[in-house]
């Protein structure tokens, strides 16, 4: 498996090792030890799958008294996949990270805790995956708006789903 650094301090894409022939292909989606080898120590406590369907919009989410480091991916379809650090103090406050996750390549993002989260759904539809380090608490469930100006996220459409 191979780990790369983003413009953002500890927002890494992780691209897994698939092993593939004329039956289909085999992947391991997480190894405590593997993870851990390439600084992601964190330990999760909640697994979390979504459905939604194209032009659907989730995010920007993160909670504060229960911040969540999360570990991502597609499971079926694609996504144009965004973090925003909101870390006060950090040096990349307020940037953000997108890139596209899908069942192609099988990329995971992991997002530290501090860091608000959201995806675009750009297939007809996509099976969703995220792996956190905190429960989800309702009460403590805080969103950024995701046409935030001075963000100035380059989203695929104009067109969205809220829920």
């Amino acid at each position: 498996m191979e780990c790369s650094k983003t413009n953002i301090e500890g927002v890494l894409v992780v691209k897994p090792d698939i092993y593939e022939d004329d039956r289909g292909f085999f992947t391991e989606t997480y190894s405590e030890r593997n993870y851990s080898d390439i600084g992601i120590k964190e330990k999760f406590v909640q697994d979390n799958y979504s459905y939604s369907i194209k032009n659907t919009l989730r995010g920007l989410h993160y909670q504060l008294k229960n911040p969540q480091a999360k570990l991502v991916r597609v499971l079926k379809g694609e996504v144009f996949d965004v973090a925003v650090d909101l870390r006060q103090g950090s040096p990349t406050f307020g940037n953000h990270f997108s890139i596209l996750l899908n069942d192609k390549d099988l990329n995971q993002l992991f997002i530290p805790e501090g860091i608000a989260h959201g995806f675009f759904v750009i297939s007809d539809s996509v099976h969703f995956e995220y792996k956190c380090t905190d429960y989800y608490y309702p009460d403590d469930q805080h969103g950024i708006s995701w046409n935030d100006e001075t963000l100035d996220i380059k989203w695929p459409s104009d067109e969205v789903i809220m829920s």
